[in-house]
């Protein structure tokens, strides 16, 4: 099994700001018991260490009625040894050294645990907007989560101020991904009106018994435009609705769907020379069969488009592999040789392989685009590599219908 030797798992993990903040608060309270606890000792020192300080010393007989100069304590004369005196010093310094420790050492975890409360308290308003954060990253389209808000309350402090500005943030954002939706949405609708209009237009033109063969050709050649312009506006339609949430959610058999594509290209497959292989296994997710339908036909399509005479198309449906618990959909197909870094930018927008840019017989270049919007809407994934002597392997992965659906 190979090991991931990448800087970020070789790196050990890093301490947690509420990790670091307790760790100030211990340390800084430390060094000032420690402080705390010398300065008692010099100054416990320095008064056993006087004459007196520790015991008392004999004094010979007072006068009562003698005045003082200040009141004082008498202190009883006492007659040990030299020797005791140091020791009795010794073992003083010694408990006040020994008990202090012990006594900070106590104080000193009950303030580390009281630190790491006040800083779980204090760091919770980022736990949220890194939470909040996190969610959003995590959607599965980038503009699925933008209508979260933090929304914190509590004291107007740096922290409010920085959860505000990551709202106004996210709400900008979430305003200008929505104008785009409906721009996409309405720019389509307003174009297919004109597109159907010049068809029929071209269609009644080409039906006159009065028409010259170059009408005709034109004619055909006008049809061709405007089919390939129609394709582009259905594409940038069902991009527009791929890209929206899905309210609704229904049980759907991948393999129901393959079987239903395979019939639908049979035709075109026979006009290509091209042969159509098709193994429906089955394969329950839960989501929108025309959206799903569009996924397989867009991948078995493509492979139709870009293919060679006497080549093959094999579209297959099933359980996913490994511990994903989900279900896939694998279209490969014969064809030119795919090079690596031509892979991932097909799946963009308007992207088609090599040099063919223009729409036309190929299409529009939104085929596997469509194909990831949809995937990522129903909460799969999509990947892509080159197939051994030219074509492509596409495997599409979504999350398996659980057993409410």
């Amino acid at each position: 099994m190979a090991r991931d030797l990448s800087p970020r798992r070789l790196l050990p993990r890093r301490l947690t700001l509420r990790a670091r903040l307790t760790l100030i608060y211990s340390g800084l309270f430390l060094i000032a018991g420690l402080v705390l606890l010398g300065t008692t000792y010099a100054l416990f020192n320095e008064q056993i260490g006087r004459p007196g300080g520790l015991v008392g010393e004999p004094r010979g007989e007072t006068d009562d009625r003698a005045p003082t100069a200040s009141p004082s304590p008498v202190v009883v004369p006492l007659d040990v040894p030299e020797g005791q005196q140091v020791r009795l010093r010794e073992s003083a310094v010694t408990a006040l050294i020994t008990q202090g420790s012990i006594a900070l050492v106590v104080v000193g975890a009950a303030a580390t645990g009281f630190g790491w409360l006040v800083a779980g308290r204090v760091l919770a308003p980022l736990h949220r907007v890194t939470d909040t954060a996190a969610r959003i990253a995590a959607a599965p389209a980038a503009d699925r989560g933008l209508h979260e808000r933090i929304a914190l309350r509590g004291p107007d402090d740096e922290v409010k101020d920085l959860a505000d500005a990551f709202d106004t943030m996210i709400e900008r954002l979430d305003q200008s991904f929505e104008g785009q939706r409906r721009f996409v949405a309405n720019a389509s609708h307003e174009l297919r009106t004109p597109l159907a209009l010049s068809r029929a237009l071209i269609e009644l033109a080409m039906r006159r018994t009065d028409g010259s063969a170059d009408v005709h050709r034109l004619g055909e050649d006008l049809l061709q435009i405007n089919g390939s312009h129609e394709q582009l506006i259905g594409g940038l339609l069902v991009l527009a609705a791929a890209e929206n949430d899905i309210p609704e959610r229904f049980a759907v058999d991948l393999a129901d769907v393959v079987t239903q594509v395979a019939e639908q290209v049979k035709a075109a497959a026979a006009a290509a020379g091209v042969e159509i292989r098709a193994t429906a296994g089955e394969a329950v997710t839960a989501g929108d069969a025309v959206l799903l339908e569009r996924l397989v036909y867009n991948l078995v399509e493509n492979g139709l488009r870009y293919n060679v005479p006497g080549g093959w198309v094999e579209v297959t449906s099933g359980p996913a592999g490994g511990a994903s618990g989900g279900v896939e959909v694998v279209v490969s197909n014969t064809g030119p040789v795919v090079p690596p870094y031509e892979v991932a930018p097909m799946f963009e927008p308007f992207r088609r392989l090599g040099a063919d840019r223009q729409v036309g017989q190929h299409g529009a270049g939104l085929g596997l685009s469509i194909v990831r919007s949809v995937a990522h809407a129903h909460g799969g994934t999509v990947a892509a590599h080159p197939r051994e002597g030219g074509g492509l392997v596409v495997t599409a992965t979504l999350p398996a219908a659980p057993s409410s659906a």
